[in-house]
């Protein structure tokens, strides 16, 4: 239980910096992206580091929550940051939420809450899986990200928001796995644990590949594959490398019920005109 709310509010956390940094980086030329400079201009902006500030606090308490609860319990809770975006947004850029957002909000309350409940994950360790599992895990994570990444950029528009979205969810939920392991070893081992150490590299590569999907396009190309990969990455990884176990047999349809009503919502709220203070 402690891990299912310090989880929901890491999203409220996450959501609030995602508003925040939308804020801040709407006017930064597109000439700039995958550059230095971005940085420089966004750092100088307070409600920028306003937002920084939010995502560091809800990463410590997502690292405390993968600490005290499986990766597959924590990582689908922070689905719940678009619907808190949504309702931040409004009150930031002062716009009206509508009855089919709203709807939307409550069709991934509801499939949060029976994913959760049917899939109830249980077992598994992040220290327990040999080096070699691991790294072909991050072998192959990486192989994902990078390769989404390169395309990203190697398209425009809509299609290029979408791939990156895709690229900053695979390495914000690889990281969440990384923290997991830190969690697990605890603040004594934290020095001598090799997964902190590539947290440090793939935590800020996942951070600045974020910034430049906020700029790359729509919310509505690069927020659905970022606020599901992240997830399913990790959960990929709790059932394949951490030896976590999910509840099958009749429970499966409840998982794909709850999984649908997600999806379902999120695609229409990154819609939501709410989310498009520009427009």
């Amino acid at each position: 239980m402690v891990g299912v709310l310090l989880a929901v509010l890491a999203s409220a956390m996450n959501a609030a910096a995602s508003v925040l940094q939308r804020k801040a980086g709407r006017d930064e030329p597109a000439q700039l992206a995958f550059s230095v400079r971005m940085l420089w201009d966004l750092v100088r902006r307070p409600v920028w580091l306003a937002g920084i500030g939010a995502v560091v606090l809800g990463f410590a308490l997502q690292a405390v929550a993968l600490a005290v609860s499986p990766v597959s319990v924590v990582q689908p809770l922070l689905i719940s940051e678009l619907p808190m975006t949504l309702v931040l947004a409004s009150l930031v850029f002062r716009r009206s939420i509508a009855a089919r957002d709203w709807w939307a909000v409550l069709a991934m309350a509801v499939g949060l809450a029976v994913f959760s409940f049917c899939l109830e994950p249980t077992g598994g360790h992040p220290l327990r899986p040999p080096l070699w599992a691991w790294m072909v895990g991050l072998a192959a994570s990486l192989v994902l990200m990078g390769a989404l990444t390169v395309a990203g950029r190697r398209t425009k528009g809509g299609r290029r928001a979408a791939l990156l979205g895709l690229a900053t969810g695979v390495g914000f939920g690889t990281t969440a796995v990384l923290v997991a392991a830190v969690g697990a070893a605890g603040v004594g081992a934290m020095l001598v644990t090799w997964q902190t150490y590539a947290v440090v590299v793939i935590g800020p590569a996942s951070f600045f590949l974020l910034q430049n999907t906020l700029q790359a396009g729509e919310l509505v190309a690069s927020q659905p594959g970022m606020t599901l990969s992240n997830p399913l990455v990790a959960m990929a990884w709790g059932f394949t490398v951490f030896g976590e176990h999910a509840r099958g047999g009749g429970w499966l349809a409840g998982e794909i019920l709850g999984a649908a009503l997600i999806a379902a919502g999120t695609l229409i709220l990154v819609r939501s005109p709410v989310l498009k203070p520009d427009s």
